[in-house]
Formats: structure tokens, C-alpha cells, sequence
């Protein structure tokens, strides 16, 4: 799982797309505080030929999950 909470964009969507570059795997989940990363990731997971699913873990957090389609 890939950590960004309080990190502004675009660092949590350099932060996924180092690991897709890296491990090609075909799963990931990445923890963020705020919508707008929620969206950029969802874009670039577009992109790499990753569906994109998020749901709210609680009022603060949001947990996305980019599989390999």
C-alpha cells in the first residue's frame, strides 16, 4: 500500500506511477486524504491501463485500489 496522505498532488500520482514503472504489478492501493489525488490517480491509472475503484475509509481518508485491465 502506497501511503499519501497529506501529500498534494502531483506527488501521490509520481508516487503510483514509480511503482507501476517499477514492479508491474497488477494490483495497488494507495491511502490519501483528499479527493483531488483521488481523481488525478484515477486519470493516470486510466492511462496505464488500470481500472480504478476508491472507497471513503473514513471522513478523512479515501482508499484506491488501480487493477490491470
Amino acid at each position: 500500500m502506497i501511503d499519501a496522505r497529506g501529500l498534494s498532488c502531483p506527488q501521490p500520482v509520481i508516487l503510483i506511477k514509480n511503482a507501476v514503472d517499477k514492479s508491474h504489478e497488477a494490483e495497488y492501493t494507495l491511502l490519501t486524504d483528499n479527493m483531488a489525488c483521488v481523481e488525478n490517480v484515477s486519470r493516470y491509472a486510466k492511462s496505464a491501463g488500470y481500472s480504478t475503484t476508491f472507497k471513503k475509509e473514513n471522513d478523512e481518508e479515501f482508499l484506491v485500489t488501480l487493477k490491470k485491465d
